[in-house]
């Protein structure tokens, strides 16, 4: 943390950091199932621009703390909202479009946040030159003042966002009936689970069952540990790696997430073109290994920047390309609700596990996180391996006629 804030609360004192990174995660990883059943019954309009709505307070109260126990009830509170914001959201567009429509729509989802990330450092490079006004110091206007963008953009959301397609209360007349219906026969074409089934716990629950489910969701585990350790520690790698000032270290943070994000949606786009995903998703985890080296090993503070932006755009990339590695491979709305919810929690341990892999005491080389994050990405290539095995096989057992893949006769498998 920056701008003052680590030495005001005394976050250097003990495993204080990293207890406050930490302690988002809990309620973040638990409330994933409750909420996404949630979604269904308000409507997305109502919860997720409520749930933005509600975060941006809970950024304003982030300004006016004063010790580090606040500072952790805090972020257990914006835990629990951000546990319904993504998994709704990933949710919500899996039921929109078709599966080879869909890693583009994703990749724009999440670029969207990866550029956020990257014009935060340039707001909070700006937001630093408010130090003292109002006696508030220069972290307490960062936290305020980007409270408030997200309550306006919670506020925009709840005019914006439509509910799901098979509903004809949608929000600003987004669709006409006959358009809504096209949505829908599309979507019947391409995996016929557009109809909205009624709550059942037993069959909300049955994909725990299947274990390709936490094959994606240990892809994306991987991904996210990666992706996290590096949004957490980048500044503070910048300072004692690659020995940069305080104010240069928070701007030099937003250039690998401008690439990350032209990155990413052009792989989106070539992943829809040509109909694959697992092998964008090893790419990008040999990209990440090379990255990871580079910060390692080389000494060059130019080329280590350079790693930076190699591990930046692959690990963020990897994120949209695992959600449609799943969402392309599942059937049917329950399951697809509780898919969601399950990759997504598994993202919060990773984020759990990047929020530490990083630690001071290994400043300022951090290679035992160095370590970690190349065998999350060895891994991430094993799983997708056996998958894709699997995936392949199965196909051709159901082009013989002698396998039914998720329920459905023409139902293929996407590598």
């Amino acid at each position: 943390m920056i701008a003052g804030m680590e030495k005001e609360l005394q976050l250097y004192i003990g495993s204080r950091y990293s207890i406050t990174l930490l302690t988002f995660f809990i309620p973040y990883v638990l409330f994933q199932f409750p909420l996404i059943t949630v979604i269904r019954k308000v409507g997305p309009k109502i919860f997720l621009s409520g749930i933005t709505f509600s975060w941006g307070i809970v950024m304003m109260g982030f300004g006016f703390i004063h010790n580090w126990t606040a500072l952790v009830g805090l972020r257990i509170v914006l835990g629990f909202l951000e546990a319904g914001l993504f998994p709704g959201s990933v949710y919500l567009l899996s039921m929109w479009y078709t599966r080879y429509d869909l890693h583009k729509r994703y990749s724009s989802f999440y670029l969207i946040s990866v550029i956020g990330g990257a014009f935060s450092g340039i707001l909070s490079y700006g937001f630093v030159h408010m130090n003292g006004l109002g006696n508030l110091s220069a972290w307490r206007w960062i936290f305020v003042m980007e409270g408030i963008l997200t309550c306006l953009v919670g506020v925009i959301g709840f005019f914006l966002i439509v509910n799901f397609p098979n509903e004809n209360n949608l929000s600003w007349k987004f669709l006409s009936k006959e358009e809504t219906a096209f949505v829908v026969r599309r979507l019947n074409r391409d995996r016929r689970d557009s109809s909205e089934a009624p709550f059942n716990l037993k069959e909300f629950l049955k994909p725990a069952l299947d274990p390709k489910i936490w094959g994606f969701a240990l892809i994306f585990f991987s991904a996210t540990v990666v992706s996290y350790a590096i949004t957490f520690f980048l500044p503070l790698i910048l300072r004692s790696e690659l020995k940069f000032p305080q104010a240069a270290s928070q701007v030099l943070t937003t250039p690998p997430y401008f690439f990350a994000g032209i990155f990413m949606y052009v792989q989106g786009w070539i992943g829809d073109k040509y109909r694959i995903r697992a092998p964008l998703i090893i790419y990008n985890c040999a990209q990440c290994i090379v990255g990871l080296a580079i910060l390692g090993w080389v000494q060059i503070p130019g080329v280590q920047y350079f790693g930076i932006f190699l591990v930046t755009s692959a690990s963020n990339a990897t994120i949209p390309a695992a959600l449609t590695y799943q969402a392309n491979n599942i059937r049917g709305q329950w399951k697809r609700a509780f898919c969601s919810a399950s990759i997504v929690s598994f993202g919060g341990t990773g984020g759990v596990a990047g929020s530490l892999v990083f630690r001071s005491q290994d400043s300022p080389r951090y290679l035992p996180g160095i370590y970690a994050c190349i065998a999350c990405n060895l891994l991430s290539i094993l799983v997708v391996g056996v998958l894709s095995l699997y995936f392949y096989i199965s196909n051709r057992r159901a082009a013989r006629g002698k396998l039914v893949i998720e329920g459905l006769p023409e139902f293929r498998y996407t590598l």
